[in-house]
């Protein structure tokens, strides 16, 4: 199943996500990151008359997208992944079937050189996901320490040029405010020097613009609220899946099945104590086979999807813990 939009966005792993959900007919279902809306298209393709989406996002661009999907089965709302149960809430919707996150910034998105997401075009440096809200990534940059630069770009970009990159975002400043995307990946470029071997087929500014577009949009924090919360709407046999671009995301969604998936909540060291799994009580979720990877078919025809890891769990009929979510937002 390889779809495109209206607009030629080749979701990824369209197929994969949409069966991994086992859709039923009449379910209610919730795709947290509506984008251009491929996704929410094919899984609507697999429901009956009674089925329901309820789409979500924060981009102004994806609510028009939403805006000409007319579908009686289909309701859009803006918002943020930590206000999902507050917008199913309005909704009257107090359970769901299934939950779709399709994680990171969509090639609409990188395309458009006015949002400032890639160092390839010419750009306001901006990079919010929502734009009604928040400081832009100029912003961003011209208010951090260089403590805060460094730590930002290294924990999110993953970068071990963090600290260079940092004091010449400083440096740069100092005679003027960063204000464009060209202007950033020059200063990254001339910190970072020369690449080994392993960085040759990567932009030099790629995990800084990575950084703050993690940092700028609270990517992580906002995916770290959403999980358990989605789990504690999920109705028993319904399932989350989500798709990652990155080691960040991906890493975080494996530790959030891992805990919510195991009576000792992935915890090794109560792992290892002697007390029978049976013993304890059963946990929320349950894996759904392993991680799926796209096919080198589908990486050939959209080479964004290369990176692409998509996670399936289901809801089991255990009852939640009763500190969650606080357990695992902690």
């Amino acid at each position: 199943m390889r779809t495109a939009t209206d607009t030629g966005h080749l979701p990824v792993l369209l197929g994969e996500a949409v069966a991994g959900l086992a859709p039923r007919p009449d379910g209610v279902y919730v795709d947290a990151t509506f984008g251009r809306g491929g996704h929410a298209r094919a899984l609507l393709s697999s429901l009956g008359p009674q089925g329901r989406i309820v789409a979500i996002d924060r981009d102004a661009a994806a609510e028009a997208a939403a805006s000409t999907l007319r579908d009686p089965r289909f309701t859009f709302r803006r918002g943020w992944f930590s206000e999902i149960a507050q917008i199913l809430a309005s909704l009257r919707i107090q359970a769901i079937d299934g939950a779709l996150f399709d994680l990171g910034v969509s090639s609409a998105q990188i395309d458009s050189a006015e949002r400032g997401f890639s160092f390839r075009f010419e750009g306001a440096l901006d990079m919010r996901m929502d734009t009604s809200r928040g400081e832009t990534a100029a912003q961003f940059l011209a208010r951090a320490t260089v403590g805060e630069l460094t730590r930002v770009i290294r924990d999110y970009g993953e970068e071990r040029f963090a600290q260079s990159i940092a004091r010449a975002i400083a440096k740069a400043r100092e005679r003027g405010p960063i204000v464009s995307t060209r202007e950033l990946a020059t200063i990254v470029a001339q910190a970072a020097g020369t690449r080994t071997r392993g960085d040759w087929r990567q932009d030099p500014a790629a995990r800084t613009f990575q950084a703050l577009r993690i940092a700028v949009n609270a990517e992580l924090s906002e995916l770290s609220l959403a999980l358990p919360r989605i789990t504690d709407l999920l109705a028993a046999g319904g399932r989350i899946a989500v798709i990652s671009f990155h080691s960040l995301e991906d890493r975080l969604v494996k530790r959030f099945f891992a805990f919510a998936s195991k009576p000792h909540g992935g915890d090794a060291r109560i792992a290892r104590l002697p007390i029978a799994e049976k013993a304890m009580p059963r946990p929320p979720l349950a894996l759904v086979g392993r991680a799926i990877k796209p096919s080198q078919t589908e990486i050939a025809q959209n080479p964004r999807a290369r990176s692409a890891v998509l996670r399936i769990a289901e809801r089991t009929d255990a009852p939640l813990p009763a500190n969650w979510p606080q357990a695992f937002e902690a």
